[in-house]
């Protein structure tokens, strides 16, 4: 036991060191070995094992330890993460290999009461078959999940079964042994001096307030302008009643419906009779507005809105005769091909997603194959790096030996330069000189050339001096000769003199007085349109108007005739 124990926790303390963000798998393992050679033969290959499995499926692995310590492994710590995961590599890959018996050995050798835990949760059959086989399957195939973990997990859980109780006897005994071992604290009453009692406070005053002002009465009266419309209110009402009750007392004949064998009542017995006749209070008389029955004067927007309302019934109407004309009003061909398309639509809709799910299954599969693609191109990758830097280390190496050669041929050239350093003296010297006897030649020459410019130019300025003084000397003329025919002459695009330019304005303001008045013409003849327009609705709205109200009195003495029969 102590063996295998020893073997798991090498396996964990290299995991311990293992990160995925930057570590290479199998650089990693590489380095591993290298420092477990120190091992047996037969240790070695079994920590290397364990070790590079747990690398290769760590995605399946840390799907279960993330769950158990989400569920039941809250209280755990979190440096047992690794120990988790062997246990889990142990049991899904090795255990059929390495037998029940060195499995059962390998987690006795473990802390109980963590292995009790897992063991429990791991091999549990709900959790097997329900979320870990499905988190298992987006990772690799079903098929392949069920087959060569699920299924043998599955056989193994009766022997595990026992295992785990096996493991919860002893964590109890190891319970029962901490709790006998520990004292039990007896708690003390604190040494401490009795308070003293407190000395009773001085009641303070009790200040005295003001006396508030009363509240207004207008608070609770209601304002004048409200009472007034209140006033109104109940004026109007006790005249609707009155208007009421007379009419009910007048009522005509024809409006009091009886049965057919009854006799008609005369207009005497036909007046109610009233146990308690109305009593109408005196009110004062107020001043109503009753505005006087002035014909409204339509604006052109009301007009025009009446006209077109008139005109779209007209349109409605014309439209209904059409389509009872053409034989419309049976709906049960369109509710036929109503449901016809709504089946059509369900079949669509279907196959949509028979068609989505078919989708989905290959994305999956095409998924699982670039996995594996990437994989196989990662591992190319890999050994054409390595390829590659072996390159680059040769050429390092030729590349140093060349920057050697150079440094002795360059030694070798600035010894030979030292030699040589008195001859090169004495020619620069040389050159020297004779550079400035030729500087000097030539700042003499540059001084002649520049005495006889100066010379010219002095020359050159009186000439200019006299020639100014000769023009000045001229009689010049007062007044300015103005040619308004005349072009300036700047080289302007569209140069014109004063003359064509007033001739032009006065063409453009021709113009533009004939256009204005073109306008106005155009805008005289478009108002004369609109009123003619105007005009024409309103007639048409009188006509419908009329029309309307022939229909309306024609309907009212229809129903007063069958009121009487």
């Amino acid at each position: 036991m102590t063996y295998y124990g020893k073997c798991i926790e090498m396996v964990i303390e290299q995991l311990d060191r293992f990160k995925p963000g930057k570590d290479n798998p199998e650089l990693f393992l590489e380095a591993a070995s290298t420092s477990l050679q120190a091992l047996s033969s037969q240790k070695q290959a079994f920590v290397l094992e364990v070790l590079s499995g747990c690398l290769e499926y760590r995605k399946l692995l840390t799907v279960v330890v993330d769950a158990f310590y989400v569920r039941d492994g809250r209280l755990c710590l979190w440096a047992d993460y690794n120990r988790f995961q062997v246990i889990c590599y142990l049991a899904m890959f090795l255990l059929e290999e390495l037998g029940f018996q060195l499995f059962c050995n390998i987690i006795k050798s473990q802390p109980a009461v963590k292995m009790h835990k897992f063991l429990g949760f791991f091999f549990n059959p709900l959790n097997l078959c329900s979320w870990i086989k499905d988190e298992w399957s987006l990772i690799y195939e079903t098929a392949h999940v069920k087959e060569n973990w699920i299924d043998p997990l599955m056989r193994w859980q009766p022997e595990v079964q026992e295992l785990i109780n096996q493991l919860e006897g002893v964590s109890a005994s190891q319970t029962s042994l901490s709790k006998t071992k520990a004292k039990v604290t007896e708690p003390k009453e604190f040494n401490l001096t009795a308070p003293r009692p407190r000395a009773i406070p001085v009641p303070e005053p009790v200040p005295v307030v003001a006396k508030p002002r009363p509240v207004p009465q207008s608070t609770y009266q209601l304002p004048k302008e409200q009472q007034l419309l209140e006033m109104v209110k109940r004026y109007n009402r006790r005249k609707a009643e009155e208007l009421l009750l007379q009419a009910n007392m007048e009522e005509l004949r024809c409006a009091m419906p009886r049965s057919r064998g009854e006799p008609p009542v005369q207009d005497s017995q036909k007046k109610p009779r009233l146990r308690f006749p109305p009593r109408i209070q005196k009110t004062p008389k107020l001043t109503l507005y009753k505005p006087d029955n002035i014909p409204v004067k339509l604006n052109t927007a009301a007009i025009l809105r009446e006209g077109a309302l008139y005109q779209r019934q007209v349109e409605k109407e014309l439209q209904r005769v059409d389509k009872l004309v053409d034989g419309a009003g049976d709906f049960s061909e369109f509710l036929e091909w109503q449901k016809k398309m709504l089946a059509k639509d369900r079949e669509e809709q279907a196959a949509a997603d028979e068609c989505r799910r078919l989708q989905g299954k290959l994305s999956h599969e095409e998924a699982v194959l670039a996995r594996q693609q990437l994989m196989w191109e990662n591992r190319q990758k890999a050994e054409q790096q390595k390829e590659e830097t072996a390159e680059l280390m040769l050429q390092c190496a030729e590349r140093r030996l060349q920057e050697d050669r150079s440094r002795k041929e360059l030694v070798e050239q600035v010894m030979e330069g030292q030699k040589n350093v008195k001859v090169a003296q004495t020619k620069l010297v040389k050159g020297r000189r004779q550079i400035v006897q030729e500087v000097i030649e030539e700042s003499r020459e540059l001084l002649q050339r520049s005495a006889e410019a100066t010379k010219e130019e002095q020359r050159r300025r009186c000439e200019l001096v006299s020639q100014l003084r000769a023009l000045e000397a001229l009689p010049t003329r007062k007044g300015k000769l103005v040619d308004l025919t005349q072009i300036p002459g700047y080289g302007l695009e569209g140069e014109m003199s004063v003359v064509e330019l007033r001739e032009r304005l006065a063409l453009l303001k021709e113009t533009q007085q004939r256009e204005e008045e073109e306008k106005r013409d155009q805008i005289i003849q478009g108002k004369r349109a609109k009123s003619q327009e105007l005009q024409n609705t309103v007639e048409q709205i009188s006509l419908c108007r009329a029309a309307m109200g022939r229909s309306a009195a024609l309907r009212s003495v229809s129903g007063r005739g069958r009121v009487a029969l």
